[in-house]
């Protein structure tokens, strides 16, 4: 029996651009959303973190964990330029958003935290706005007045936080008139009213009570739908429920990083086995 082989030549010319275009659709699909190469943080002669080059993928949730004082706040830091605010820290290396460095001199650090949002690790409600305001805080500083455009955007933001139904009566009220959860999940929305790319969370549920960490986890995943999230979390349950991906960070180092499921079940450095078992942190 023949067996009639077709080059890539034979194939007419619209099948190639077919072919060509899925090809580079899949490489960018493959490219991670955010990665840090050799990014390197130092405090005068102190190292924050060293050497870091880690991948963030596109719609997945990375947890961060380590013992206290092990470098993972101040990498987050590094990741939208919240660094610039002290005056001896220095960055080495790049931090990639898009395959651009953000730390590139034609870069704006206001846009990138536009792009990269920051969520701490207590509620951060502006005391003398209201939760309305605090919501379309970032949109008035970039100078957007419309209003319907932004009442839309608190009405998307509060619904993406899942507050937008507990509050929806009360806008005008004072946002330090929420609970502690609530407050959390306002600082939430405040971030997502900018529509970032990423959003960085820095112990988002340690100051909440069980019921309201528990909100936050089931946001987290909703959220990744859309973005790309970054979360430091020092309990390690937390980690396994909410992150595809964990990083293991220990005095300043990556250790390890990988499929959250694979570093809890089967990390391959003793150290990260020894942290999540509790033998030290």
């Amino acid at each position: 029996m023949e067996i009639n082989i077709m080059k890539s030549k034979d194939l007419p010319e619209e099948t190639l651009k077919t072919v060509h275009s899925n090809m580079e659709n899949h490489d960018i699909v493959m490219k991670p959303r955010m990665e840090t190469k050799n990014l390197t943080v130092k405090y005068g002669q102190a190292y924050g973190v060293k050497n870091i080059s880690l991948p963030f993928k596109d719609k997945t949730v990375t947890a961060l964990i380590g013992p206290s004082g092990c470098g993972k706040t101040t990498f987050l830091r590094a990741l939208n330029r919240m660094h610039d605010l002290t005056r001896e820290a220095k960055i080495e290396g790049e931090v990639l958003l898009d395959n651009k460095n953000i730390y590139d001199e034609d870069i704006n650090p206001v846009n990138i935290r536009r792009k990269i949002g920051m969520v701490f690790q207590k509620p951060t409600p502006f005391p003398t706005m209201s939760i309305y305001d605090n919501v379309v805080a970032g949109l008035k500083l970039v100078g957007i007045r419309n209003r319907s455009l932004l009442d839309e955007v608190c009405e998307k933001a509060l619904k993406q936080a899942a507050l937008f139904e507990e509050v929806k009566d009360r806008l005008k009220t004072p946002a330090v008139s929420l609970s502690g959860g609530q407050q959390q999940r306002l600082s939430i929305a405040r971030a997502l009213a900018v529509e970032p790319e990423v959003l960085l969370m820095d112990e988002p549920t340690s100051s909440l009570d069980p019921q309201a960490t528990l909100r936050i986890e089931e946001l987290i995943h909703v959220l990744k739908k859309d973005i790309t999230i970054i979360i430091i979390t020092h309990n390690m349950q937390q980690a396994a429920r909410v992150s595809d991906k964990t990083a293991f960070f220990y005095v300043g180092d990556l250790i390890e990083a990988g499929d959250t499921n694979t570093i809890f079940t089967n990390p391959k450095e003793k150290q990260t086995e020894d942290y999540i078992t509790g033998r030290f942190g």
